[in-house]
């Protein structure tokens, strides 16, 4: 499959402080709520840059009406790798953010994230909002039920509990919405093609910049969002991305959450490796020779 990408500048805000790069396929409803979230519930202005894939669903459409939207579009499904890449030669900003388009952000979102950034003094970090789920994928998340669906969503319920449920900074900052420096992103080369069409392209993407030296992988507890819950993953048929990080780095995904990013613990300043036991650095050992031989085979 040739990977054939057409691309539309749209008109961004002088004051704009994030590219906020989202990939949909065939998602329209979601994608509206979410870019409805942002635009009602930003504190600044920021740039919104949607790669649509195949857009079936009336979503290509939508986008070239909105003179505020920045677009690519491939008439097949090309991935969430390949999207965000193109969505990277579209921005404008010095901050690349990545958002699903199943999420809705919570009012305020952007300046605890803008703040933290500030704070830094410099480009290497990894800051990554907190999503509040129906069912948490990990200790990452908070766990709450505002709805399944667009359908069931109980928005008013949410705007009014979202910033009382407690919750603290934490360590590992890998999945959506996440922010990083537009030099630290080219330096990193964007989200790795091989992972296409998406799944462990998030910690590859980790694993990348710790091997650049970034060692501020850090959630923002007050910065929220609602998210759905994987709409479009549940529907795509999923690459080995699981074998694929074992092959590229040695070590497995869950290593590296553990035992490089410590993924859910309580933020206690940039990270520093700790000693893999030996047990694990063997099952690692024996995880790469065997997904090397099923490979040869």
């Amino acid at each position: 499959m040739a990977v054939n990408i057409e691309k539309h500048k749209g008109n961004t805000h002088p004051e704009a402080v994030f590219s906020i790069m989202i990939p949909s396929w065939n998602n329209l409803a979601y994608l509206q709520l979410c870019i409805n979230s942002i635009r009602k519930h930003s504190a600044f202005q920021h740039e919104i840059i949607v790669h649509i894939n195949e857009g079936k669903d009336g979503s290509l459409d939508w986008v070239k009406a909105q003179p505020d939207i920045s677009y690519s579009y491939s008439s097949e499904n090309v991935g969430v790798c390949y999207a965000l890449n193109s969505c990277r030669t579209l921005a404008q900003t010095d901050y690349l953010l990545y958002i699903n388009d199943d999420m809705y952000v919570c009012p305020d979102w952007d300046t605890p994230l803008l703040k933290e950034i500030q704070a830094i003094g410099h480009k290497y970090f990894f800051l990554s909002s907190t999503a509040i789920e129906i069912k948490a994928q990990s200790s990452c998340s908070i766990e709450k039920n505002f709805g399944t669906s667009i359908d069931s969503f109980q928005e008013e319920k949410l705007l009014q509990q979202f910033s009382a449920i407690p919750f603290q900074d934490w360590q590992g900052a890998t999945w959506p919405p996440n922010v990083v420096h537009k030099d630290i992103w080219d330096l990193a080369g964007g989200y790795s093609i091989e992972f296409s069409p998406g799944m462990y392209s998030d910690p590859d993407f980790s694993m990348k910049l710790w091997q650049l030296g970034v060692r501020l992988f850090k959630g923002i507890e007050k910065s929220r969002v609602y998210h759905f819950g994987s709409i479009s993953v549940k529907r795509v048929k999923r690459n080995k991305g699981y074998y694929t990080f074992i092959a590229k780095w040695g070590i497995t995904s869950g290593t590296l959450s553990k035992y490089y990013l410590r993924r859910g613990e309580k933020f206690d300043g940039p990270l520093v490796q700790k000693q893999i036991p030996a047990t694990v650095q063997l099952k690692n050992l024996f995880k790469r020779c065997w997904n090397a031989l099923v490979q040869h085979h």
